[in-house]
């Protein structure tokens, strides 16, 4: 038998990652000029006229506004200005998604009352008022200002002069040589002498330190990028509510489609299963009635037969009673009904389970048909000699893994039955992650939330 990898330290998931070849340069000599490096520059540089061009709209469109509201006319002019910041903010997102490779959804549009079947131009006015969106729009336009302007002069000032440094010995030649005193000019001192940078060492040490400056600023750039995508993926992307609204709306989807599949599978086993053979238990039994006077023999035959179909099909209604929720987990909890789980499968799975307690029976339930299927997969498709199951409580998070021998190539890819159950597992803020390179071993781990009874 093979042994199994372990994964689990110290009571906590450690998440397997295929090994990759690191690049034989190192990272750090290699941000200078990598792609994006030189992207995230080019967007410090657009956004200090951008900054400075938002900036000036949004507080000369507000401050007219608020000067106007003693008119009618200071409530247009501040959704006026509202909309125009929003429109910023798309360019703002589209030059994040071009140059800072930034994935940032839409946030949610302006919604006007609608009345008759339509909305007018002071609908759109209350809504953009009312609109926290906009206000963040208008907020980034005014914080994202003073940054910018810091960011440019920091970023192009180092990457310019530690360039201009690296490449000194490339254009040094530009600058007159003075008899006895090689090199250029740096300033002039007290006495009005002019002092040189001159000679081979000094225009190496020069490169040399350029060299350092370019290591350096790179990584500047890079720091000064992040802190860009924080501002827009804050101010400018979709609210934490509205992101949780529509994560709960794909999950209240999922879940109700996974309750649909499952009904169907309920009635799909009931009709093909137990329900069939019923059926063909009432008809043999009939056949037998009516054969009792003439041919008592070949009736007792086939109420013997019955009787063997009757054992079936009260073991095809247990076997799907246990689907839908088995007896163990509820009486004796997690632990004893993953052990009564694995002796069953057609693969040998030991059971390891270190739980200081019972998490809600929803939950429980999940893992349980979450470790069920996964079991299915190993005796169906990996080929396996040996396989574990690992539960344990880690904080709020409930902890499951299931580790096979077998010949891997698993993978969550859509249309896969691993793809259905990390949809399932993510219904309840749930995750799983599968590590199954080619030739094995698999380990999948799932991660569900912990809730007490």
């Amino acid at each position: 038998m093979v042994p199994l990898p372990s994964s689990r330290k110290g009571g906590r998931m450690a998440i397997h990652h295929a090994t990759t070849i690191s690049p034989r340069v190192p990272a750090a000599l290699r941000a200078p000029l990598e792609s994006r490096t030189w992207r995230e520059f080019l967007h410090l540089v657009l956004g200090f006229p951008l900054a400075v061009f938002f900036f000036c709209y949004a507080v000369v469109m507000t401050t007219l506004g608020t000067g106007l509201l003693v008119t009618f006319l200071g409530v247009p002019v501040l959704a006026l200005a509202l909309a125009g910041t929003r429109g910023f903010g798309a360019l703002e997102r589209a030059r994040a998604r071009a140059l800072l490779r930034l994935d940032i959804a839409e946030p949610e549009p302006v919604n006007p009352r609608i009345r008759n079947g339509r909305s007018g131009p002071l609908s759109w006015v209350g809504a953009l008022l009312k609109s926290g969106t906009s206000w963040r729009h208008m907020l980034y336009a005014v914080l994202h200002f003073p940054w910018a302007v810091f960011a440019f002069c920091v970023s192009v000032t180092l990457w310019t002069y530690s360039w201009a440094m690296l490449l000194y010995p490339a254009w040094q030649w530009v600058f007159p040589t003075y008899v006895g005193h090689p090199g250029i000019q740096l300033y002039g001192n007290a006495d009005g002498h002019a002092v040189y940078l001159g000679g081979p060492f000094a225009i190496v040490a020069t490169s040399a330190l350029g060299l350092l400056l370019v290591l350096g600023t790179a990584w500047v750039i890079r720091g000064f990028a992040h802190v860009d995508r924080l501002m827009v993926t804050g101010l400018l992307g979709p609210s934490r509510l509205a992101t949780r609204v529509a994560e709960l709306e794909q999950d209240r989807g999922v879940a109700v489609d996974t309750a649909a599949a499952d009904l169907r599978r309920i009635e799909r086993d009931l009709h093909d299963g137990a329900q069939a053979r019923l059926v063909a238990l009432a008809m043999d039994l009939g056949l037998a009635k009516d054969k009792l006077p003439d041919d008592p023999e070949a009736a007792a035959k086939m109420v013997d037969e019955a009787h063997g179909e009757l054992k079936l099909a009260l073991q095809e209604l247990r076997d799907l009673a246990r689907g839908i929720h088995p007896a163990i987990l509820t009486d004796r909890g997690l632990g004893p009904a993953l052990s009564a789980l694995a002796a069953r499968c057609t693969v040998p799975v030991g059971v390891s389970a270190d739980l200081d307690g019972r998490p809600a029976p929803a939950i429980e339930g999940i893992a349980y048909f979450t470790v069920s299927e996964l079991l299915q997969n190993i005796g169906k498709h990996s080929r396996a000699r040996a396989g574990r199951v690992e539960v344990w409580r880690s904080g709020d998070r409930l902890m499951l893994q299931v580790l096979d021998d077998g010949c891997g190539g698993a993978t969550t890819a859509t249309g896969s039955g691993l793809a259905g159950l990390a949809e399932r597992l993510g219904s309840i803020d749930g995750v799983l992650v599968v590590d199954s390179p080619v030739g094995g071993p698999t380990v999948v781990t799932a991660e569900l939330p912990w809730r007490d009874r």
